[in-house]
Order: structure tokens, then C-alpha cells, then sequence
């Protein structure tokens, strides 16, 4: 008898239906496999006979003949390995189980016991966008899941529980998962904007990159804050609402990030790759290409320290996602486009010692080595980043003060953050972007409208500092977030000194 079940896999962050096929022949007894299987499916053969066995099902001496179809689309992992089995049961007519409201995934053990898989997320935004009713899935994968409404869930443990649920003979059901109740939540972090001493200027900065997501470089000598700065910026982000937690969480699906304890992604991700990252595993790829670090921040911050360090191949790859803020990774067998809409945040030394801007030490290398280091940062990646900050060391008295003594914390500065990006939210709901970084020429034409002493602060300054016209308009972007923080509805020559602050040196 031939049987078909349903299955799906993911292509990119999106899901595409896989249907199991099964028929039993003369022959041979075995299980063989079609439709480009990898070795983890065409080890399934064993999984699937010894699962069944310590079920108490004995297969017949018949040869069956598994195939997986689109067949010209490559299939990987252990996800098939209970489609398969469902459908061999359903060939031998143990179970009567429907064929086309259902899709199921889950990887067998060896005494018929389901463990999860990676990817199942974007499976079910797939189901409820195909109006596929229902979705059986490891119970490891259960909160993950979850999260889709309109999608029902069923959760478990053992390949019995399915015999028994499309029994007729047997009345034992699966219940349905309940939708999981997450919070949204700061990102947790020892590290306050408090406890840093100083820093004021830099500080404002960091205000202005989080309320717009901005892009920053921070240049300046070792020991001045720079990394401690950095990992502070997450503390200052506003909380992801559904739809960010939804596309982060699928994200980390697709890469395997996800388990049992961790089921959603409910705080703005913090990627912080060492220099030594290759290319593909910042941008992603591989031979069945998973998201890289800029798609793991998405709608977070990629910190890049030691900036120069990074392999040039690995820096001028930036520059697409930066613009773009998405990432296509073109293969042979054909492309997959992942997002990256994140906040880069790096930072480096002014010089291979790192004292080349330090008041109290001497920098101690050549000229034509502070050249080099500097050049191995190209202008056109300069040009993408929006902000430029210089940091000073933080002076001894202030260094000294009391333990009593603190800044403004990151909960204060978030909340002024956070109502910048509501202005933002409402002024963007008619188009598909979040913040002001992300606004295109034509956006910026709308929105960024200077007075004329504002024009001409700016047509002065982008003559006297040769500005490219793509830095003119990162300059309008970052004059926009400044407005929205002084909650101010127009663009003043004021904002406009305050932008270009941040881009009075490249080097």
C-alpha cells in the first residue's frame, strides 16, 4: 500500500513542505531511502527498524521504499526520521492517520523515544501561513513552538504515544500544548552604565546609537572604557516586542541555539565574535548555509573588538548587511537571504600600541605603522558606520570618586531610549522599518527637513569635512534621533552641531 505523510524543512528562514512517500515491494527486506538524503537521514534506516522493534512492532520481510519529495531538494538531519516511521505504519494500515492536516518532525531513538530538533520554529510560522491545522513535535521542541498562535501543538515523548492517538482501536488521545507565556525581558548584565566613571560624551552617544541603532566606532587608548562602554549598550535597548522575539527566536531555531530551557530568544541577542572569526562564520554559509553572527544579532548588537585586527576579507564583508541589512549566501545548489538588522558596535586602538591619543604615555610606533594600522579599516566601511567616537581616559579624581557617588543608571537611560523609539515606531508604521538608521533616501527626504540655518551649518560642514553623500545622510539619520530625544518634531541647527561631533575624524 502506498502512504504519504507529511513533513517540512527550513530554506533560508522560511519552511517548504517535504512529503513522505512509502511503498512496499517485492524484493529484498530493507528500508531504502530516495530524494537526496544526507547520511544522517540514511542512517534513519536502523533508527527507524530497532525504534519500531522496542515498540513491539516487528517489520515484515518486505522491502520499502522511502522517498522524499521535491527530490532535486537536498535533505539533512535527523528531523524525518518520525515522518518516516508514521509512514511505514501507515503502509502496513496499524495506524489511520490523515494525510494532509498534519506535519510531523522529530528525530527516533533506538527504543522509540523522540528528541528534539533544530528548526522548528520557522516550521510552524510555515504551518499557521499554510493553514496546516496541527504540528507533532518532540516535547523538547514544545515552548519553542508554541509561541505561533493558530497552531495546534502536539508534544511527545515516545513514537507509542502516536500508535496510540491514530488507533482506533485505542483510546488514548494527545493533548494539545498550551501556548506558551513568555515575558519580554532587559538584557541581564552585571555591568550598568552607573558604575563607569566619565565618560559623558560617550555616554550621550550611546544614548543617541540605541534610541536610533546607529552603528559605532570607538576609537582610543587601552584602559580608557571602550569595552566596558560596549557591553553596556544592551542594558540600555528597549525590550523586543512579539514580533522581534518571533524573528530572533527563529534565528536560533535554524542554528540549533534553542533547547528545552532556552525555548525563546526574550532579551536583545549580544554577539561578540574574537578577531580571529572567518568570513563565513560572521556572514554565515557552510554547504547547507545557517545564520552567521550578523544574523545572530539580529535586532540586537555585533560588538567587534580590536576593529583593525579582524581579517580585512572579514570587515569588507560588512559592508552589504551593513547597507542592506539583510545577508544572501549564494551556493551552488541556490541562494538563502537571512536578516541582519543589527547595531555594530566596534571598537580600537588609535595605533598598533594603542598610545598614539594618550596624554601620559609615549606611542612608540613609526609613522608609517600607524598608517598601516589605520588604512586596514576601508574608507567605504568608515562610510557605513554613523558614528565615530573619540575616548579620552577617564580622569583620576573622577576615577577616585565615592562608592555613593554613581551616574545616571541604564534603567534612567533606557526609559528615555525606549520613548525615542516609540516616536520612531508610530512614525514608521506605515512602512516596514523600526528605527531611524534604517530609513532610505526617499524616507530621509520626507522626514528630514532643515531649516536654513540648519542647511547651511550642514553645506559648510560637508564641504569643509569632505563628506561622501552617504555620510550626509547619516548625518540627517543620527540629527533625527537627537530630535526624537529632545522630543522635538523638527530638526534644528542644534541637532545638526550635536550630529556632526560624531563625524569630525575617520582616523
Amino acid at each position: 500500500m502506498l502512504s504519504r505523510v507529511q513533513s517540512a524543512s527550513t530554506l533560508g528562514l522560511n519552511g517548504q513542505k517535504i512529503e513522505i512517500e512509502v511503498d512496499m515491494t517485492q524484493g529484498l527486506p530493507g528500508i531504502t531511502i530516495v530524494g537526496l538524503p544526507d547520511t544522517a537521514i540514511n542512517e534513519a534506516k536502523e533508527r527507524i527498524r530497532l525504534g519500531l522493534k522496542n515498540s513491539g512492532i516487528i517489520l515484515p520481510q518486505k522491502r520499502f521504499v522511502l522517498n522524499l519529495a521535491p527530490a532535486e531538494v537536498k535533505k539533512i538531519g535527523t528531523a524525518y526520521d518520525l515522518p518516516m516511521a508514521i509512514a511505514i505504519l501507515k503502509a502496513l494500515e496499524l495506524i489511520q492517520f490523515p494525510e494532509k492536516d498534519y506535519i510531523i518532525l522529530g528525530e527516533l531513538g533506538l527504543d522509540g523515544s523522540i528528541r528534539a530538533v533544530q528548526g522548528i520554529l520557522p516550521i510552524t510560522v510555515y504551518a499557521k501561513e499554510n493553514n496546516i491545522p496541527n504540528l507533532i513535535i518532540p516535547a523538547n521542541n514544545a515552548k519553542e513552538a508554541s509561541l505561533v498562535e493558530g497552531v495546534n501543538i502536539l508534544a511527545i515523548k515516545h513514537i507509542q504515544e502516536i500508535i496510540d492517538h491514530f488507533d482506533p482501536k485505542v483510546q488514548t488521545t494527545i493533548q494539545s500544548t498550551p501556548k506558551y507565556d513568555y515575558i519580554p525581558t532587559a538584557h541581564i548584565s552585571d555591568i550598568d552604565m552607573a558604575y563607569i566613571r566619565g565618560q559623558k560624551l560617550a555616554k550621550r552617544a550611546l544614548e543617541i546609537a540605541a534610541a536610533g541603532g546607529h552603528n559605532v566606532l570607538m576609537t582610543g587608548p587601552p584602559g580608557a572604557g571602550k569595552t566596558l562602554l560596549s557591553r553596556t549598550i544592551p542594558t540600555i535597548l528597549p525590550m523586543m516586542d512579539r514580533e522581534e522575539v518571533l524573528e530572533v527566536s527563529q534565528l536560533y531555531s535554524i542554528a540549533g541555539n534553542l533547547n528545552s530551557e532556552q525555548p525563546l530568544i526574550t532579551s536583545r541577542p549580544f554577539r561578540a565574535p574574537h578577531h580571529t572569526a572567518s568570513s563565513i562564520s560572521l556572514i554565515g554559509g557552510g554547504s547547507f548555509p545557517k545564520p552567521g553572527e550578523i544574523s545572530l544579532s539580529h535586532r540586537g548588537v555585533l560588538y567587534m573588538d580590536e576593529f583593525p585586527e579582524f581579517p580585512r576579507l572579514v570587515l569588507e564583508s560588512l559592508r552589504q548587511p551593513l547597507e542592506d541589512r539583510i545577508i544572501t549566501i549564494s551556493r551552488a545548489q541556490g541562494s538563502l537571504t537571512f536578516p541582519a538588522d543589527f547595531m555594530l558596535i566596534a571598537s580600537q586602538n588609535p595605533c598598533p600600541c594603542g598610545y598614539l591619543t594618550d596624554n601620559d604615555r609615549e606611542c612608540i610606533c613609526s609613522q608609517a605603522q600607524i598608517v598601516r594600522y589605520q588604512q586596514k579599516i576601508s574608507g567605504p566601511l568608515l562610510d557605513r558606520i554613523d558614528m565615530i567616537i573619540n575616548i579620552e581616559k577617564v580622569k583620576t579624581e573622577e576615577l577616585i570618586q565615592s562608592s555613593e557617588v554613581l551616574e545616571e543608571s541604564s534603567k534612567e537611560i533606557r526609559k528615555r531610549v525606549e520613548k525615542a523609539r516609540e516616536v520612531q515606531r508610530q512614525r514608521f508604521k506605515d512602512w516596514n522599518i523600526k528605527t531611524n538608521s534604517s530609513m532610505n533616501i526617499k524616507q530621509i527626504q520626507e522626514i528630514c527637513i532643515l531649516d536654513k540655518p540648519s542647511q547651511q551649518l550642514l553645506s559648510q560642514a560637508v564641504n569643509k569635512m569632505n563628506l561622501s553623500a552617504r555620510a550626509y545622510n547619516r548625518i540627517l539619520k543620527i540629527s533625527r534621533t537627537i530630535a526624537d530625544l529632545s522630543n522635538s518634531s523638527s530638526i534644528t541647527i542644534n541637532h545638526i552641531a550635536e550630529a556632526l561631533q560624531y563625524r569630525e575624524k575617520t582616523s
